[in-house]
């Protein structure tokens, strides 16, 4: 089955804008405008495993209040973790 790049785009920004809290709709939607024009198949599918993530994780993660496992050699969680919104 053939991915779609434009759908799978569409699907992340739809993910980052509609979160739990506002905090996170605002920093992860700024995240994704951000960058999600310049992503190849393989960060995006990366950017929609870290939405995956629930909202304190990512808040955590983001403010470097926590580390993650196996976050390392990620581009896109690289990124987020020094996005300021």
């Amino acid at each position: 089955m053939e991915i779609n790049i434009d759908q799978l785009k569409k699907k992340i920004i739809y993910r980052a804008s509609y979160r739990g809290t506002k905090e996170m709709d605002i920093l992860l939607t700024s995240f994704v405008n951000k960058i999600i024009h310049d992503l190849d198949l393989k960060n995006l599918k990366e950017l929609l495993e870290l939405l995956e993530l629930d909202d304190d994780t990512l808040y955590k993660f983001n403010r470097k209040t926590i580390d993650l496992d196996d976050t390392q050699n990620k581009k896109i969680y690289k990124m987020f973790r020094e996005h300021r919104h």
